[in-house]
């Protein structure tokens, strides 16, 4: 069964990322696989929450998870996560199992830290507008088999009375405080610059909106997520999807919630944040088509992701309260999709219902 549902967040926990892993603590990791001294350790891209590396030895090339958020790289959640890939492989989902070492484990700690191996898989990122319209269905169709498949393989939800949205009153307060560091800067650039015209608009926007709040027990039904489906959690091998990674943040949410923020995330111009609306269409289309959410479900799913995108500040929370940049790159993108999306709401809406 999967861990306990822990309390979602909309952007991965404040905390510093710890040291790259050095050669000598690979070979020490890889020693519970008996698979040999490793002839090259390769970084692969950095995500948010923990360090990935390539690894080559004689007996192939592997993938080395090294989990250092200090909020998700416990053994419990690390070992339920595990299980839960594992089993959703045993259905036939590309959910690549961890490889186990020298008495059956899958999390290995080595240095104080807890890692996985995986075999390497094959395959590349594929941004939503590089996918056809059919492969935008497919892709539909795959979380919602997913979202299908982890009500089978994980605890039985109990469906709450509600999920609480974000205060507009607080998104004021935090608009206040980062603009007050922006004013105290010793040097201003172009982030900046944008930053503060972003939160001059967030202002406006917040006040011209807050009458819109949805009410806490208008969330969709409840059950496990994956918690983080995006185009960099994907890789494809030719032009089907051969994996699903990452699944750090397996938890329990409003399932239509991260079909909406899924397609955000994968179906937008990466310089505006404007949404392809053509395959977001099919997108949802073919999620409604497997039964995984109705109309009504996906339109409060849509309300309540604009509302908390329209309330969430964590890219300039990031840059500004602990002068971390590594969300800098998404920001002008992030920042362009909030407003078009205030401006075309009810033709967002419609795409993602009709």
């Amino acid at each position: 069964m999967c861990a306990p549902p822990r309390p979602d967040r909309t952007a991965p926990p404040f905390g510093t990322l710890s040291p790259p892993v050095a050669h000598e603590d690979a070979t020490g990791v890889l020693r519970s696989y008996r698979l040999g001294r490793p002839s090259e350790i390769r970084p692969v891209a950095e995500g948010l929450l923990n360090r990935g590396y390539r690894i080559t030895t004689g007996s192939g090339r592997y993938f080395l998870k090294c989990y250092v958020d200090h909020v998700t790289a416990t053994r419990t959640a690390i070992t339920a996560q595990h299980r839960a890939t594992r089993d959703l492989h045993a259905l036939g989902l590309p959910t690549p199992p961890p490889l186990p070492a020298l008495g059956g484990r899958t999390v290995t700690s080595y240095g104080g830290r807890l890692f996985a191996l995986y075999p390497w898989v094959v395959g590349r990122h594929r941004h939503g507008t590089d996918l056809s319209c059919e492969q935008s269905a497919e892709l539909g169709a795959l979380l919602a088999r997913i979202h299908g498949a982890l009500k089978e393989v994980c605890a039985p939800v109990r469906q709450p009375a509600g999920h609480a949205t974000a205060d507009p009153a607080e998104t004021v307060r935090l608009v206040g405080e980062l603009r007050r560091r922006i004013a105290r800067a010793e040097s201003y650039d172009p982030f900046d610059e944008l930053a503060e015209q972003h939160l001059a608009e967030r202002l406006e926007l917040v006040a011209l909106y807050r009458h819109r709040r949805p009410a806490a027990e208008t969330a969709p039904p409840t059950g496990w997520t994956h918690g983080d489906f995006h185009g960099l959690n994907l890789l494809y091998r030719g032009e089907r999807p051969a994996a699903v990674l990452d699944w750090d943040k397996l938890g329990v949410r409003p399932q239509a919630e991260e079909a909406v923020r899924a397609a955000t995330l994968i179906f937008n111009d990466r310089k505006t944040g404007v949404l392809d609306l053509v395959r977001v269409r099919r997108y949802s289309q073919a999620y409604r088509a497997y039964g995984a959410a109705s109309p009504a479900q996906l339109a409060a799913a849509v309300h309540r992701v604009w509302w908390e995108r329209l309330n969430d500040l964590w890219m300039l929370q990031w840059h500004y309260q602990r002068g971390d940049h590594r969300a800098d790159p998404l920001f002008p993108a992030s920042a362009g999709q909030l407003a078009w999306w205030c401006q075309e709401y009810e033709q967002i809406l419609d795409t993602f219902t009709n």
